[in-house]
């Protein structure tokens, strides 16, 4: 099956320092994809339970049951996990989105709702690699966060951006789809972020909720 735009938008990266940021003795494209893979689902298992800080290139390697030779043959640094990580991120949420065929969709607002409603879900199901990722990224030195900011500009920001710039044409914001875009994909990670201040309502109440308040904030209903 052939990958929509949405995907390939993450998975043809890099764009700016990007294809400078991670260094591999391997030129196979493929197997550098399957190590990173592979990388990303072992170090979560550790970095969730400890954190960035406290977490050693040592125990990443244990995670993801590779020597520390193995494991310098595709990073360099926990930096160069972090930033794995964050792009892993974006990669399961374009999936995500992707289940809801939203490139069938021909109408801009309902393409809008039907991606807030399945945003709002990934945010609850996804809660732990969020929280890690808002808590986290502070610790990247100066190259890395530079390109994860450009990552989120580009791939989380700029897609809400690109979806209210549509609806805007027909029918007008309560202002700026640029500053709109910026504050939606803001707004989206209360869910994760505040979690804890939502234990015993009904998942559908929450969800239903904020869809309520977001479309009538942009003055959509």
């Amino acid at each position: 099956m052939s990958k929509t735009d949405l995907l390939s938008k993450i998975e043809n990266q890099p764009f700016g320092l990007i294809d400078k940021l991670i260094s591999s003795s391997s030129k196979d494209a493929k197997l550098i994809e399957a190590k990173h893979q592979k990388i990303i689902e072992g170090a979560c298992s550790v970095l969730f339970e400890k954190g960035y800080h406290m977490t050693t290139i040592r125990d990443i390697a244990k995670a993801c049951h590779m020597s520390m030779g193995q494991l310098y043959h595709y990073i360099s640094s926990k930096d160069d996990v972090l930033y794995l990580v964050h792009k892993h991120m974006q990669k399961v949420w374009y999936e995500y989105l992707e289940r809801s065929h939203l490139e069938k969709i021909e109408d801009p607002l309902q393409k809008f709702k039907e991606a807030l409603y399945r945003s709002l879900k990934f945010m609850i199901e996804n809660k732990k690699l969020i929280q890690f990722i808002y808590s986290e990224s502070k610790y990247l030195d100066k190259k890395h966060l530079q390109v994860v900011l450009e990552l989120d500009e580009k791939n989380v920001i700029g897609f809400w951006q690109n979806l209210l710039r549509e609806i805007h044409k027909s029918k007008p914001l309560k202002g700026d789809p640029d500053f709109l875009g910026n504050l939606i994909a803001f707004i989206l990670v209360f869910l994760s972020l505040r979690s804890w201040t939502l234990r015993g309502k009904p998942q559908k109440k929450i969800i239903d909720s904020l869809l309520d308040f977001i479309l009538r904030g942009l003055g959509l209903i």
